[in-house]
């Protein structure tokens, strides 16, 4: 390290006589010596190996991808032969890794590619086995496309200066570092892996030379947000200790013992349990779900390190899991499963499965036939469910989803159902922990969903009792409205005449296309509804 650090005191000093030039050219080359040592080598593929692994065991990385920048051309090929010793099946060529399902499109544009590659240009006196494995020029730009394919197996770039800059793939998290890097083009280079993506909030980088003077010094030209930005594995750890304190206070009267020691159903058990006393109120549901997303984009930094127990680990992995369980009754589907413990993902299922709510939501998914959630079997099987802001979460997202169904149709009447569901909806997230104390309070709220899912199946079949279809019905109501804001009266079976006619005209544009996006057809359309009307 201290010849590195000499190195890049060299490269910053001003000018360059031929007596620097001459001095720089040996500090150079005693660096590779140092760095291409094949021992060191050996050693380096190791760590990154289990590095890269642990990240992808933990979930911490958002699609696998990695790149590793290497000092030179010859150390950039030794080093890729040692990690394919070591992990011989990372050169097999795959179109995706296993178990990735992916689209017809995706099928189109994903080549079979080796998982490790190295991204430099051919040398003439390259040996054979190496110039045959970096390609041509159009080779490089195809690596450059699937790269940048999420689900494409190619997920590690080794590279020397290339793709080091103006680079940009957003998923990419990861950046191994083995380079000497000067100050001008550090902050391009650790650029490469801080750009936001879903289930990514920072970057990675793993210094493996002593880069850390230098990106200090490089910092202190950037503004203080580019500095605040970076943080050390070191700040990770302490923010990943510090959220699991302030979890841990916030799950003092919870007893998770049976999560971590308990068998295989006592665990799921747990699970949905932590997940309904996390929602006891508003207010420390928000807290709870803040705070794991906090520790989800910090634990990502430093699941690497050893300075992490076992016990630290499961304990970011059990709140993890209560985060994705709330999440799926709240929005119907939970983030960063896929970045998660594979054990952990499988808990996070079968819970779901015992408590019932992975059986609804599939029911519920059924497009073909929405009329599901207003089955009498269907809220038989939500009745079941025995956690009573479970069952209370997933109503209110299924009536959200029938309201907004209905809306499509009939906007008058929907806007009507949707304003009193907001209500509902706003008394329940005020609701307080002595309130929620008493059993009765949530049965009322229960009570109240089911009764205004009710009368939303009763209003959607109301238009047969006036002779009338479905779309019909849409137009009836807004007509009638229109007659109560302008405090005039219109005889029922007129009203009934009318809305029919008006659903005649709207079919009569409606047979061209795009006829909602033509302003011709829209203008013969508005004309022909003033006729009508008039």
């Amino acid at each position: 390290l201290e010849e590195i650090e000499a190195y890049y005191a060299q490269c910053a000093e001003d000018g360059a006589s031929d007596y620097q030039i001459e001095e720089s050219k040996k500090a150079n080359a005693r660096m590779n010596v140092i760095l291409g040592d094949p021992d060191r080598i050996k050693a380096l593929a190791a760590d990154f190996v289990q590095h890269y692994e642990k990240r992808l065991e933990e979930g911490s990385t958002v699609k696998g991808k990695a790149m590793f920048v290497c000092s030179n051309r010859e150390i950039a090929y030794a080093f890729w032969q040692a990690v394919v010793a070591l992990r011989p099946q990372w050169n097999d060529v795959l179109p995706a890794e296993e178990g990735a399902e992916l689209t017809e499109q995706e099928k189109k544009e994903i080549k079979p590619m080796a998982r490790i590659k190295m991204i430099m240009t051919r040398g003439k006196d390259d040996p054979k086995a190496l110039y045959d494995l970096l390609g041509s020029q159009d080779y490089r730009k195809e690596l450059d496309r699937q790269f940048k394919n999420a689900n494409s197996n190619f997920k590690i770039a080794i590279v020397v200066d290339m793709w080091l800059t103006g680079f940009d793939v957003p998923f990419l998290d990861t950046i191994y570092i083995d380079k000497p890097i000067q100050r001008h083009n550090l902050i391009q280079t650790i650029s490469r892996v801080n750009r936001k993506f879903e289930g990514k909030d920072k970057g990675l980088v793993v210094d493996y030379i002593g880069i850390k003077t230098q990106m200090n010094l490089a910092l202190a030209h950037y503004n203080k947000a580019d500095q605040q930005n970076i943080e050390e594995i070191g700040q990770s750890l302490i923010v990943v200790r510090d959220h699991l304190d302030l979890l841990g206070k916030l799950f003092h009267k919870f007893d998770a013992s049976a999560y971590f020691s308990g068998n295989p159903l006592a665990q799921l058990d747990t699970l949905n349990r932590a997940a309904e006393f996390v929602q006891i109120t508003n207010p420390i549901e928000k807290r709870f779900m803040q705070l794991v997303k906090r520790l989800k984009a910090a634990y990502d930094i430093c699941s690497g390190s050893e300075a992490l127990t076992q016990n630290e680990r499961d304990l970011v992995h059990f709140y993890l899991a209560v985060r994705a369980i709330v999440f799926k009754l709240t929005k119907g589907d939970a983030p960063d499963t896929a970045q998660m413990n594979a054990k952990v993902r499988e808990m996070i299922a079968e819970a779901l499965k015992a408590d019932g709510v992975e059986e609804i939501f599939k029911m519920g998914d059924d497009a073909a036939s929405a009329v599901d959630i207003f089955d009498d079997d269907y809220l038989a099987k939500i009745e079941k469910i025995k956690l009573p802001n479970t069952r209370i979460k997933l109503l209110q997202q299924l009536l959200a989803r029938a309201i907004e169904d209905f809306k499509k149709v009939n906007k008058a009447k929907g806007v009507d159902f949707s304003r009193q569901f907001k209500a509902l909806v706003d008394r329940y997230n005020e609701r307080v922990e002595d309130d929620v104390l008493v059993a009765n309070v949530l049965e009322d709220f229960t009570d109240e969903i089911i009764d205004l899912l009710q009368a939303l199946k009763t209003e959607k079949a109301s238009f047969a009792d006036l002779g009338i279809g479905f779309e019909e019905k849409a137009f009836y109501d807004i007509l009638k409205s229109l007659a109560v804001k302008y405090d005039f009266t219109y005889p029922e079976d007129k009203l009934i005449a009318l809305s029919k006619a008006v659903k005649d005209t709207v079919d009569d544009k409606a047979r061209y296309t795009d006829w909602n996006q033509r302003d011709d057809i829209r203008a013969e359309l508005k004309v022909d509804l003033i006729l009508l009307l008039a």
